[in-house]
């Protein structure tokens, strides 16, 4: 069964977290240079597999007893949002141009750029925190892969208008204003319980 709450709560908190990260301005480059359904293509793919290995080791963690795992999952999303209140604008990276612009090629190199990019990324970290966190593997991962889905989207469709209207700086401080709040609630958790 679904948990709509736990799968928006997730969609909100990842959303945010990936909008200021740097594989979206990388969708953003790819949907200007190629078929926009080619590259989301490949790129939807990658982060469904970053979500899988996500959820599969935050539902290890649930293994362990739940005060420990509340002290792991506050400690991780407290580093997070330092992560990103202390994180500077690194710039649009280079992105290679296939010479064919056939599906295979183009969502290939989408896939093959989130693939890498976001390996251990903030986002993958804490999707695996919150399927620690909740023990809800598929609520998580629902919410989680919307989520990258949907910045994906935007970044590869229409990046440029949404960020000349919401400013880069207070999507990065909402991001990590939850991650503040889920993780100082994760250590209370730990202390109360």
């Amino acid at each position: 069964m679904i948990s709509i709450t736990v799968t928006a709560l997730v969609f909100g908190v990842v959303f945010l977290a990936e909008l200021p990260d740097k594989t979206a301005l990388a969708g953003l480059v790819l949907g200007t240079r190629y078929r926009a359904s080619y590259v989301f293509a490949g790129v939807a793919a990658a982060f469904l597999l970053h979500v899988v290995l996500a959820v599969a080791a935050g539902s290890v963690l649930t293994l362990l007893p739940q005060q420990i795992v509340h002290a792991l999952t506050g400690v991780l999303f407290l580093g997070g949002a330092a992560m990103l209140m202390l994180k500077k604008d690194d710039g649009e990276e280079e992105v290679k141009k296939p010479a064919d612009q056939s599906f295979w090629k183009v969502a290939g190199t989408g896939f093959m750029l989130i693939l890498v990019a976001e390996f251990g990324d903030l986002t993958q970290i804490m999707t695996a925190n919150l399927a620690a966190r909740y023990d809800d593997p598929v609520s998580v991962g629902l919410g989680a892969v919307l989520g990258l889905w949907a910045v994906a989207g935007l970044g590869i469709v229409g990046g440029k208008a949404l960020m000349r209207r919401v400013p880069l700086r207070l999507i990065t401080q909402i991001a990590a204003m939850l991650m503040l709040a889920l993780g100082a609630w994760s250590l209370w958790e730990a202390v109360a319980g």
